[in-house]
């Protein structure tokens, strides 16, 4: 099994007085973004550890699948705190995907995290990902984008796009699985900010780049401070799922799209993290 890879930012004259963070990226194959992701923190008031998943950013064999499940992460988010010497997360944050994985993380292991901050909150239902790749995000809003995503696939595979999809990303033929797995995540890119950013074609051209809200489950994490920031026009990660929560957290809603970057979302962050920077959350 890979080893998990993670990389600190922060004050390097700490003292251990930084609260310490762990940054879970989206994707899952997002992979971390150094000066993007840690631009939302204080760095006098946080140690922040952008963690890159299995498969994902700067860790190896890159796109590796094998021992790469949800549990498998949880585990390797345990090993990287107990490596570098964190008793307690006083964050946990996690984007889109990394939503998934940081509650699933909490509820595993609720001792080990002092709060919650989830952007784009994202279950991994069924009912999500057709809402997104077959429902209204995609096809409604942007026809020819999910028309292009379609038709990229031999029509034998279009009745489940997602499998034809996973077909092609496994496929023994390096060109394949990345002219499939560019394809794949133009869709997303584009759906991400209200306005696509003129970077999703350099992005491109890169090669590298349900169960959560049962109440036992959410038991475990109501005595960690949890914010959700939940953009309103978001196509990805839709607000309804985030509504859900509502009951069994509190939650934010930001007038922008999916992407962390964007100028409500990113404001409402910001403000969030400077709170938590003043509570004792270890």
């Amino acid at each position: 099994m890979a080893p998990a890879t993670g990389h600190v930012h922060g004050n390097p004259n700490d003292n251990g007085f930084l609260k310490p963070v762990v940054f879970l990226h989206g994707g899952p194959s997002g992979g971390a973004v150094a000066k993007v992701n840690t631009s939302f923190f204080d760095p006098e008031a946080y140690r922040v550890v952008l963690f890159d998943q299995r498969g994902a950013g700067r860790s190896r064999p890159v796109a590796e699948l094998r021992e790469n499940t949800t549990q498998h992460l949880i585990e390797h988010v345990e090993k990287l705190r107990e490596r570098i010497g964190v008793e307690k997360w006083a964050m946990v944050f996690g984007g889109s995907w990394g939503s998934t994985l940081a509650l699933a993380y909490a509820q595993a292991d609720p001792e080990a995290v002092g709060s919650l901050i989830l952007r784009g909150i994202f279950l991994c239902s069924q009912e999500e990902l057709d809402t997104f790749y077959r429902g209204t995000s995609s096809q409604t809003f942007y026809p020819e984008y999910c028309e292009e995503w379609l038709t990229y696939l031999p029509e034998q595979d279009r009745g489940d796009p997602l499998a034809g999809y996973y077909k092609a990303l496994t496929s023994e033929d390096r060109q394949t699985r990345v002219e499939a797995g560019r394809t794949f995540n133009k869709l997303e890119l584009l759906l991400s900010q209200t306005i696509a950013p003129d970077d999703v074609p350099a992005k491109l051209s890169n090669d590298e780049w349900g169960q959560l809200l049962a109440e036992e489950n959410v038991q475990e994490i109501r005595h960690a401070p949890t914010t959700i920031v939940q953009g309103r026009l978001d196509l990805v990660c839709v607000p309804k799922v985030a509504w859900a929560f509502l009951e069994a957290l509190p939650y934010s809603v930001a007038g922008a799209g999916h992407s962390a970057m964007e100028a409500a979302t990113k404001a409402k962050l910001i403000e969030i993290y400077d709170k938590y920077g003043k509570l004792n959350l270890v």
